[in-house]
């Protein structure tokens, strides 16, 4: 299997980041009674599919590192599921949810911030679509992250800071 750069490492931690994010915006649709959060989940859960998509396609184009890369995508994508099966338990509710989520999503955007940087110094096969890539999905991310952020914060105000757990 190729050597992977630092660079293809974060694009592929993107991808899988991307991939758990599809399953961990599903899980939390179901806790969530509220409508509008349950939208803007199911939008944010599209837009993680597309990144998956292009970000697959970015990985197409880097000549004997898409196995290496796909690979590694998978292995993030474990690990993520594997946080989120244990922050989310059986007795998870909405806010719960969305409070794994807000971690998630700052955890992407990280990640996309980081990979943007890094292609900025980057000489390497690919660069650009790698660079196209990133400056795509970084508003998004940084779009997730609010928009799950204010959901949380929504759903706190409806909860009822003295009820006994």
């Amino acid at each position: 299997m190729a050597d992977l750069t630092v660079l293809d490492e974060k694009l592929a931690e993107v991808l899988g980041l991307a991939q758990a994010a599809q399953a961990a915006t599903q899980k939390v649709i179901g806790l969530v009674d509220d409508d509008e959060v349950k939208s803007t989940l199911e939008r944010m859960q599209q837009e993680a599919a597309e990144t998956e998509q292009r970000a697959t396609q970015v990985a197409d184009g880097l000549e004997g590192k898409k196995t290496a890369l796909l690979e590694k995508a998978r292995e993030t994508k474990g690990e993520a599921t594997e946080m989120m099966k244990t922050y989310l338990g059986d007795d998870a509710d909405g806010l719960d949810g969305l409070e794994f989520l807000v971690m998630a999503e700052a955890g992407e955007l990280g990640h996309v911030e980081i990979a943007g940087t890094l292609s900025q110094r980057s000489t390497g096969e690919g660069v650009n679509d790698v660079r196209e890539l990133l400056d795509w999905a970084q508003p998004i991310q940084e779009r997730h992250f609010s928009q799950t952020r204010e959901a949380a914060l929504k759903l706190a105000q409806q909860e009822d800071p003295d009820e006994v757990e």
